[in-house]
């Protein structure tokens, strides 16, 4: 059973803003990169918790890269997201560098969005991997709506604590670099999330991310933290919300 975006709120990963927050850019399927520096950080789990809460209708290929698979999505322009497990040199399953990266980028552009995780210790440092070490021009890489960035605690699996500690927004890259703002940033005095800015790239204001949160908040607090829990108000949502 996977871990659901209530579980998160509730185990203090995030907030129940910095998740309404996240719920509105994948309903708008807008592409974000996961990304930490230690292994066991939690980026799969927190991807796949977040893109659960996307639109039902907005399909999941999980991609390596490969030139018939990319030509094969480029022609058959299904829509949804191209999932990465990792941008990685590290000889494992699904990780990928280089070439296929590349081709990874260019298929974007037939209307898919990207969710990817890398190992980097922020949001400008996952940008560079992408532009620098990938070799993705700026365009390309102004594909990136967000950037997600865990901090890992604890000596053990037993001890670990996880924070979504900064979330970036990205305009634009320029020159390899990010250009944008800090939508929330976790701060470790004090254990808090502060709202920095509101998002500029999407969603529909103030109150439909209060509403958002409001309703992921009372997830936790009735115990109800399911995936079938999470989809049920998540569709109970859509179905009240103006067109």
């Amino acid at each position: 059973m996977s871990i659901t975006v209530a579980e998160l709120i509730s185990n203090g990963t995030m907030s129940a803003e910095v998740a309404a927050t996240l719920w509105a850019a994948v309903d708008e399927q807008r592409s974000f990169l996961t990304v930490a520096i230690p292994r066991f950080a939690g980026k799969s789990t927190l991807s796949n918790a977040v893109l659960a809460l996307r639109p039902p209708d907005v399909p999941l290929h999980q991609v390596e890269g490969s030139p018939g698979e990319m030509e094969q999505l480029k022609h058959d322009q299904l829509g949804g997201y191209l999932v990465v497990a990792e941008f990685s040199e590290a000889p494992v399953p699904g990780y990928i560098w280089g070439e296929p990266v590349r081709r990874v980028f260019d298929t974007l552009s037939a209307g898919y969005s990207l969710q990817a995780s890398l190992h980097a210790p922020g949001p400008e440092e996952a940008v560079r991997v992408i532009t620098e070490k990938n070799g993705i021009p700026d365009d390309q890489a102004s594909a990136i709506d967000l950037v997600l960035y865990i901090r890992l605690f604890g000596r053990d699996e037993a001890t670990f604590c996880r924070r979504l500690a900064h979330i970036y927004e990205v305009d634009y890259v320029k020159s390899g670099r990010p250009v944008g703002r800090t939508l929330f940033r976790w701060h470790e005095d004090g254990d808090r999330f502060e709202a920095v800015e509101d998002p500029r790239g999407f969603a529909r204001g103030r109150a439909d991310l209060k509403a958002r949160a409001a309703l992921l908040t009372d997830l936790p607090r009735g115990d109800r933290m399911s995936d079938d829990d999470v989809a049920a108000a998540i569709s109970a949502y859509r179905a009240t919300r103006p067109a």
